[in-house]
């Protein structure tokens, strides 16, 4: 199936019938409370799973809503589909069972970063997950627009903090932004507490950039 950017592949509260694997695109994954307030908890690149509460009950039903960033290409897979897949197809359950394990790991460490972190080093950390730090493959050279708005609500502070943060960063050489962000791999410094100081030679990923003034 392919989305245009905007378009949901399904809401929050509506029956989780099926899986979806994303072949090219990306998206993200929001959260909507009792009061209405919107929370993005997660963006999903190119080789990801998503949706997969739909495997846990016959009846259950969505927790997130998944919505196209920019235009994506994606495989939506039945429940019993998948769950008969995995029982017969190895190879497809030792890379479902590892990209589960590290989702776990991942809100396991966000949970811990949400808890004992300030909201500058959230910052750091999710614009160095954007770019791929440290995770297998090359880093991403490109990452589709995102709003201070957006990183906001990812990191749960307000829009003036995350443009005062922004404007730190750039300031001390870990960010570059010309119409689009370029993150510098010493921004993990700012997450492990090292001095930070102006940079003059560095290594870098691009991120495209919406929001800052």
């Amino acid at each position: 199936m392919q989305l245009s950017a905007k378009e949901a592949f399904f809401a929050q509260g509506t029956l989780a019938q099926s899986i979806f694997y994303l072949h090219k695109g990306r998206a993200k994954l929001t959260v909507v409370s009792h009061s209405g307030k919107e929370a993005t908890i997660a963006l999903v690149s190119a080789g990801d799973f998503f949706g997969e509460e739909s495997l846990r009950d016959v009846d259950g039903q969505r927790t997130v809503t998944a919505t196209a960033i920019t235009r994506c290409t994606a495989l939506q897979i039945d429940r019993e589909e998948m769950i008969q897949a995995l029982h017969r197809e190895h190879a497809l359950s030792d890379v479902f069972v590892k990209f589960m394990l590290t989702r776990a790991m991942r809100v396991q460490a966000d949970l811990v970063d949400q808890l004992f972190n300030s909201s500058e080093k959230r910052l750091a950390r999710t614009l160095l997950l954007m770019a791929r730090y440290g995770m297998e493959g090359p880093p991403e050279a490109l990452i589709p627009p995102i709003t201070q708005e957006t990183l906001a609500n990812m990191i749960g502070t307000t829009r003036s903090r995350v443009n005062f943060f922004m404007n730190r960063f750039r300031k001390l050489g870990l960010i570059e932004y010309k119409g689009r962000i370029r993150v510098h791999e010493e921004l993990v410094n700012v997450i492990l507490n090292e001095d930070l100081e102006p940079l003059t030679e560095r290594s870098s990923i691009s991120i495209p950039y919406y929001g800052l003034n």
